[in-house]
């Protein structure tokens, strides 16, 4: 149903190669993200009291085309269940439909795999389940580059920040090994609920994606396209994910003023990055839920500190101790319902 070759030639050429850098600067940085991985796992582990075993996942320093490709390996393994549910109910595709439309949605992926290619300057990537690997870390050396570079910030410093927040992520995972398994379940949750028809799918999408537009509908299109189950899975995802990362945003500048001397200019000015973006840019980063995401570091943030401030570190990683201690989407906005529910 969906040319993965095509979507990864179109991401990457969309996508490009980045800023100009020599063979001996690729070298550098690519060394240098590699040794900023390692040196931040015991920095997150004091910082936090979360235990994870060293190199319990692989730290890929990858180029953009190299994070399309880990991407739309990740995508393939998602969709399987669906685009079994949906041959399962329509039967095989017909050869015309499947060379015609795999290519068409095909291209759709690669255009949207292509935008966030040259921003992601991060990923841990839970799912990957390569023989002895409890996930992998990938850190995007030219994107990396070209905000340090954007930014005018101390490259050093600026490269082990971005490591930090990332090993941050390696550690949740590793350190409490049921989490992988929790996402999973409510990933199956939501194929479970996909609707197979298109034609009820796309009844009124048309219409709701036109509201985005007009700045009618601040949502993305994962809540224009969700069924009232699935927007109930997808704010329990939303609870977890904006937790993971709020609290690798508390980590990485709660470590920071030890370790890198200039963590408040780059914390300015990242946050300054983030709202000088265009017209274009905005709506389409509204479309793709990315305004949600910068809601999650935001509001997940404000959680942990308040909980943290509450009742310390310790108390805080109650929340890592079970599935059922993991705050709601509401209770992220309201971190007394969380302490009132876990701690009494």
């Amino acid at each position: 149903m969906i040319d993965w070759d095509l979507a990864v030639r179109v991401g990457s050429r969309l996508a490009g190669d980045g800023p100009v850098v020599t063979k001996a600067e690729a070298s550098e940085v690519v060394a240098e993200l590699r040794a900023g991985a390692e040196r931040s796992t015991p920095l997150v582990r004091e910082f936090t009291g979360l235990v994870a075993e060293a190199r319990t996942a692989p730290v890929l320093v990858v180029d953009r085309p190299g994070w399309i490709q880990a991407n739309a390996d990740g995508f393939a393994t998602i969709i399987a269940p669906i685009v079994d549910k949906l041959q399962e109910k329509k039967g095989p595709p017909t050869a015309f439909a499947e060379a015609i439309g795999s290519r068409v949605t095909g291209v759709e992926l690669g255009l949207m795999l292509g935008f966030l290619g040259n921003k992601v300057l991060g990923q841990f990537d839970p799912f990957y389940n390569a023989p002895g690997a409890a996930g992998r870390l990938l850190l995007v050396a030219p994107n990396i580059v070209h905000v340090e570079r954007e930014l005018t910030v101390d490259e050093h410093d600026f490269r082990l920040w971005v490591c930090l927040h990332e090993e941050t992520h390696r550690v949740q995972f590793t350190a409490v090994p049921w989490m992988t398994d929790h996402l999973h379940a409510l990933m199956g949750q939501i194929v479970n609920a996909v609707e197979t028809d298109p034609g009820a799918l796309l009844s009124d999408g048309i219409s709701r994606i036109g509201e985005v537009l007009s700045g009618k509908s601040e949502g993305s299109l994962m809540d224009l396209f969700s069924t009232p189950e699935q927007k109930k899975v997808i704010d329990q995802v939303t609870g977890v994910m904006s937790l993971l990362e709020g609290h690798a945003d508390v980590v990485m500048d709660g470590v920071g003023p030890e370790v890198i001397p200039s963590v408040d200019h780059i914390r300015k000015r990242f946050t300054q990055r983030r709202q000088g973006i265009g017209t274009l840019d905005k709506l389409l980063r509204r479309l793709l839920g990315l305004d949600q995401k910068m809601a999650q570091y935001r509001d997940g943030a404000v959680f942990v500190r308040a909980a943290i401030e509450a009742v310390g570190m310790e108390g805080f990683n109650a929340v890592f101790a079970e599935p059922a201690n993991l705050p709601t989407k509401s209770e992220i906005h309201d971190p007394d319902a969380w302490l009132k529910r876990v701690h009494g």
